[in-house]
C-alpha cells in the first residue's frame, strides 16, 4: 500500500479518537499534520520530508490554531441567551419607574419595570441598567 494512504488512515484514526475522547483538540491538530504529511507523500516527497511536514504542521496547529479554537468553544458554552442575555443591558425609561411599576425600552421592546431596591425612582428619558429579570418585569437601577 502507498505511504500516503497510511498517513490518511492515521489522520482518520486520530480524528475519530478526538471525537471519542471528548475534544481536547490535540488529536485533531495531529490529524491535520498527518493530512499534510500524506499530501507531501502523495506529491512524491521522501518519507523524511513527510515526517518533517507532519511535525511542523502539527506544532503550528497546536500552537496557533488550538488556542483560538478552544477560546471560541469556551465562549460558545458560556454565551447567555434569551432573558439572561438582557441582564446587564442598558435601557431607557419611557414611563417613570419606581418600586412598583414603570416602563423601559430594552433591546428595542417596551418592558414593564420596577426599581431593583424598591425605593428609587427614575424619570422618563433616564438611562438605567437591568440587574435582574423577574418574569416579564425588568428590575433596574441607575
Amino acid at each position: 500500500m502507498e505511504p500516503w494512504i497510511w498517513w490518511i488512515v492515521g489522520a482518520g484514526a486520530l480524528a475519530v479518537a478526538e471525537i471519542l475522547t471528548g475534544g481536547s483538540l490535540v488529536l485533531i491538530m495531529l490529524a491535520g499534520g498527518a493530512v499534510a504529511g500524506g499530501l507531501t507523500s502523495a506529491l512524491g516527497g521522501p518519507p523524511a520530508l513527510s515526517v518533517g511536514v507532519f511535525a511542523i504542521v502539527s506544532l503550528a496547529l497546536l500552537g496557533l490554531v488550538r488556542p483560538v479554537a478552544r477560546r471560541h468553544l469556551r465562549l460558545g458554552r458560556e454565551a447567555r441567551t434569551n432573558v439572561a442575555a438582557l441582564v446587564g443591558a442598558e435601557a431607557t425609561v419611557t414611563e417613570a419607574v419606581d418600586g412598583q411599576d414603570g416602563r423601559i425600552k430594552l433591546a428595542g421592546e417596551i418592558w414593564s419595570a420596577r426599581a431593583y431596591d424598591g425605593m428609587s425612582t427614575f424619570e422618563a428619558g433616564s438611562r438605567v441598567q437591568v440587574l435582574q429579570i423577574d418574569g416579564a418585569t425588568a428590575l433596574v437601577a441607575g
